[in-house]
């Protein structure tokens, strides 16, 4: 039995993206925060989560020169680093310390989860680094407060951990406060690796094709 179904990767791009387009309101967006709006949308399926959707201004112009200036990406699971599309980067290391051997210890000396505890371990990498957390409120949490603890700044955020505790709280307190980094985020519960991958993917297009020229 043949089945019918497009076959070209281009056009379901195309499709997808303009249907996008027609179905989310994606026009009110400052024209630099739209390609990243579609690309969650798309990670995700879900038109209506342009509602939700909350990012600074210059957001993508820090990441995409954070990315260009090769400097690290920092995930909070090998989900989210994963699913970045490396072609797209400049050379940048991408880093999950999640299986760093001092990650259990840390973890139990806190009394939190080792999310949070791998983030301890970006102290000396943070510095103008792309920090994309996927998974765990506790990574943003504990990162958050880290920066309140005197920590140098990241170039950018891009923040959609997911879940049913902490999540949307986790999200609340960096739009209410980002410490001075540029952020992206979806409020409420909604997130995962998906969408966080596709966050960087969207603030790094076009960079290979830049610096090339």
């Amino acid at each position: 039995m043949t089945l019918h179904y497009e076959r070209d990767p281009g056009a379901i791009y195309a499709a997808s993206f303009a249907t996008i387009r027609a179905e989310a309101p994606i026009d009110r967006l400052a024209p630099d925060l739209q390609p990243l709006a579609i690309r969650l949308i798309h990670a995700c399926g879900m038109v209506d989560l342009i509602e939700d959707f909350e990012a600074s201004g210059d957001v993508v112009a820090c990441a995409h020169s954070a990315i260009e200036a090769g400097k690290p990406i920092l995930c909070d699971t090998k989900m989210v680093a994963s699913g970045i599309i490396a072609s797209r980067l400049c050379g940048n290391e991408i880093v999950c310390t999640l299986d760093d051997e001092r990650v259990p210890g840390l973890a139990i000396r806190e009394g939190t989860t080792r999310t949070a505890a791998a983030v301890e371990l970006w102290r000396h990498r943070v510095e103008g680094a792309v920090v994309v957390i996927g998974n765990a409120p506790t990574a943003l949490f504990h990162l958050l407060a880290c920066l309140d603890d005197g920590w140098p700044k990241p170039a950018a955020i891009l923040a959609f951990p997911v879940g049913f505790v902490g999540a949307a709280e986790s999200k609340a307190e960096l739009a209410a406060n980002p410490r001075g980094v540029p952020f992206a985020t979806v409020h409420g519960r909604r997130g995962g690796s998906a969408m966080a991958a596709a966050a960087v993917n969207a603030v790094s297009a076009g960079l290979v094709e830049e610096t090339a020229r």
